[in-house]
């Protein structure tokens, strides 16, 4: 734990891509022992001091989770390793506990690590306010647990900047990463040249003047293979009212959208493939919109024109475990080139409790219950089959190309329990392969185009049409997210911290050391019988979506309810079957699927009856 700011601040040291397993005839003694293989696995952070750590470093054990006291002051059961369930923030307990479990289970068997940001505690006590210099600290203790657990014993003060973390680390800004919170000005600013010191180490020598513009850049976490991209959503969120969508050539957001087609040009021609992560989510639903809609309709076309080279996208912010699928039909070219502006829905509420949430979530099987079913399409059309299959047609063809998907992972405190996800990609044929170590991003364009003081230009100035990015050639194979090849996403395991489980077994802070803290497997895509999910491509979800759309569900996706509670309520249906309100009626079968995604969500911390309460579960969905 950090005891200085001086030391919390010291410099983070470099991080170094891997590179790829080949025959040692053809490099050198010293190149050969910088050579790693591949686990293809890699580490997405954000349950635990990931996409929300929020840490706090003014958090009291037994103090008070009502009200104001924000486990600061009084006496109460905020617990050792943290108070789930409650508004308050993380202990420094949870953080080392954490970083400890990642150092003896996940360390030597992961090749790069995303950190989707929000690492600083909530404004949430009066007489504790937040200071910049507190953000920047808490920022660096952070990068510091960093280095102890992926820092390199034997040469951490070396004067190569390319070769002291034993794997790259990617991390993005969070809204809780400044001051004011979600208040994010066009840059350079404090925020860009404080946090370009923090974690200079972090981003390539040859980007960290584009940081400073703006706070974006990419890893090549795998050379001439896999880049990493770290966007700024917080020019792209509806709450940041420092900027004005990604429109007008003068906002930063057209500015990024820029930077990022140009990237992305270069990664095609190059033959890579990119990942793109980030804080806040692209959540686009009639009660949530966390983008402004210009930035929603660009990134969505982004995603469409890119398919060949995207692998996914990765994101965190709203604490619950999710997916979203990007409808390419909803593009509309007049928002983007400026011909026509959308009407501003309301700023995306910080306050996203079980009951928010809740509708956020039934709206989106809402809008999946409109995907069309291939086993009812396969129904419809056994007799009587028509020359193109309606159903792929209407997905965008076999692979399902009209749809992109971006997965949102739960935070740690505050709201549920701790959690992380590790994910397993494809390595097929690159385990063959030789790639030295690149300390630049060679063919990368950095400033150019992009980023210069007369490209922006001032408030008010003539808008002209956003450049289209390119599609992919007809003759382009599928890309990663569509169909299964090397660096397509196979499948993750969530693991979470039952905290309320590991503080029960602690009844004083002299018990305070992480011996019992663990992270168990609360569920594993790969062998998952609920959600059955074959791998990570876009069918896949779509599949998935669609079935947690149904309405009426095929039977393999019910329970049997036969509590007594369930034969009481099944009872109480029969005597009401002539009233009105039908559609609440108690029954027997649950839609086990459902229940599970909304399990899932909360990270296991939500009782059952909680949920069902919320989300209308009493009878068959």
């Amino acid at each position: 734990m950090c005891t200085a700011a001086s030391r919390c601040l010291a410099d983070p040291v470099q991080q170094k891509p891997l590179v790829l397993p080949g025959p040692s005839s053809e490099l050198g003694a010293e190149s050969v022992s910088n050579l790693k293989r591949l686990h293809g696995r890699f580490l997405h952070i954000t349950g635990m001091y990931p996409t929300h750590l929020h840490l706090d470093p003014f958090y009291s054990q037994f103090s008070s989770t009502d009200g104001d006291n924000a486990c600061h002051w009084g006496r109460g059961s905020a617990g050792i390793f943290g108070a789930e369930s409650t508004d308050c923030d993380s202990p420094i307990t949870l953080v080392n506990a954490t970083f400890q479990w990642i150092n003896e289970n996940l360390k030597d068997s992961i090749d790069f690590v995303v950190w989707t940001g929000d690492s600083a505690r909530h404004d949430n006590d009066e007489l504790i306010p937040r200071s910049e210099a507190q953000v920047i600290k808490l920022n660096g203790i952070l990068v510091e647990k960093f280095v102890e657990v992926f820092g390199k014993d034997d040469n951490l003060n070396d004067t190569d900047p390319t070769n002291d973390f034993t794997i790259p680390i990617v991390p993005s800004f969070g809204n809780n990463d400044i001051l004011p919170h979600n208040i994010f000005t066009p840059g350079p600013n404090t925020w860009t040249k404080a946090f370009s010191h923090v974690w200079r180490k972090f981003i390539p020598e040859e980007q960290r003047h584009g940081f400073e513009r703006g706070g974006w850049f990419f890893v090549e976490v795998i050379p001439d293979k896999l880049a990493v991209f770290s966007l700024n959503t917080l020019y792209f969120f509806n709450s940041n009212t420092a900027v004005d969508g990604c429109a007008d050539e003068s906002e930063p957001g057209h500015e990024h959208f820029e930077w990022l087609r140009i990237q992305l040009q270069f990664i095609r021609q190059r033959g890579m493939k990119a990942i793109l992560t980030g804080h806040v989510p692209p959540a686009r639903t009639a009660s949530k919109q966390s983008w402004d809609e210009t930035c929603w309709q660009k990134y969505t076309l982004w995603l469409q024109q890119y398919r060949d080279i995207i692998v996914g996208g990765l994101y965190g912010h709203m604490n619950i475990d999710h997916f979203m699928l990007q409808d390419n039909h909803q593009i509309d070219m007049r928002v983007i080139s400026s011909e026509v502006k959308p009407i501003k829905k309301p700023q995306d509420s910080s306050d996203f409790s079980i009951q928010s949430s809740a509708e956020y979530l039934t709206e989106l099987r809402y809008g999946w219950s409109e995907l069309p079913d291939k086993v009812e399409q396969e129904k419809r059309d056994r007799k009587r089959r028509s020359k193109h299959d309606k159903f792929l047609e209407k997905i965008g063809g076999k692979w399902g190309e009209r749809y992109s998907t971006t997965l949102v992972s739960a935070s740690v405190v505050p709201n549920y329990f701790p959690t992380m996800r590790v994910f397993e990609y494809n390595t097929t044929g690159m385990d063959e392969l030789v790639s030295q170590t690149k300390t630049g991003s060679e063919g990368f364009e950095t400033s150019a185009s992009v980023g210069s003081e007369k490209h922006r230009k001032s408030k008010g100035s003539k808008k002209h049409p956003t450049t289209e990015p390119k599609p992919p050639s007809k003759s382009q194979p599928p890309g990663p997210a569509y169909s299964s090849q090397s660096l397509s996403w196979l499948s993750y395991t969530q693991y979470f911290a039952n905290l309320t489980k590991i503080n029960a077994a602690f009844d004083s802070p002299r018990h305070s050391h992480s011996a019992n803290f663990t992270y168990e497997v609360e569920y594993d895509t790969k062998t998952d019988k609920v959600y059955r999910l074959p791998d990570l491509t876009v069918r896949s979800y779509i599949d998935l979506a669609a079935r947690i759309g149904d309405f009426e569900p095929r039977e393999d996706d019910l329970w049997v309810d036969t509590s007594e509670k369930s034969q009481d309520d099944a009872s109480t249906a029969k005597k009401k079957k002539h009233k009105k309100n039908k559609g609440h009626r108690r029954q027997k079968a649950i839609n086990k699927l459902w229940l599970t995604f909304v399990s899932r969500a909360y990270a296991g911390a939500k009782a059952e009856d909680d949920l069902r309460e919320h989300f209308g579960m009493a009878a068959q969905d």
